[in-house]
């Protein structure tokens, strides 16, 4: 039973929508409906600025990390974790609150693997940091770190229930990004 509500109650926190609530509060545009159309930090930060921005990057890694922590002190297992981890992310991609359109899920995925494995959230950062600071996309910088994930967990966290969830959150990463993929290859792509 603890651990379908923890699942249930994770899904729910990823659902609250970080951006959304941020622009309403501080009397910014929904962000569904400016500039990418995205839900995201990036987004946020082309509607509103930094602050704003980084309000929204902190509330979706938040919201991430919260569930992991509280089933991990509650102990339960590798698989529940992963599961913890996972409708999370899923809630950010899928909000119930905002008909199921939910934003592209990056720093809800982050937030989820600092409570999983922090090395590799760490690593994952570095990663997004470099590629940001050299080619000043945030999407590329991004799918960059999505595509290391699973091979950084396997190196640093080598439990299969562990390894798994981040394939799966690798791939969704991936999948949502795909329009930044096509702009990538056709070089349209921007920075914020």
């Amino acid at each position: 039973m603890i651990d379908i509500a923890l699942i249930l109650g994770a899904y729910l926190a990823g659902s609250l929508s970080a951006a959304i609530i941020t622009c309403r509060l501080m009397g910014l545009p929904d962000p569904r409906t400016q500039g990418s159309g995205n839900p995201g930090a990036t987004n946020v930060m082309r509607v509103g600025g930094k602050k704003p921005a980084a309000i929204t990057l902190a509330g979706d890694a938040v919201k991430g990390l919260l569930p992991v922590l509280l089933a991990q002190a509650l102990g339960v297992s590798e698989a529940v974790l992963a599961l913890t981890a996972l409708a999370a992310f899923l809630g950010h991609l899928y909000p119930v609150f905002f008909g199921f359109k939910g934003g592209k899920g990056v720093a809800t995925a982050f937030g989820a693997l600092i409570g999983l494995a922090w090395p590799v959230a760490l690593g994952l950062l570095g990663v997004w940091l470099l590629m940001a600071r050299v080619f000043h996309i945030s999407s590329l910088a991004a799918l960059t770190a999505a595509s290391l994930s699973p091979l950084f967990m396997w190196w640093l966290r080598p439990q299969p229930e562990l390894i798994a969830v981040s394939v799966v959150i690798s791939v969704m990463l991936i999948w949502r990004h795909r329009s930044n993929i096509r702009q990538l290859l056709d070089g349209s792509e921007k920075s914020p």
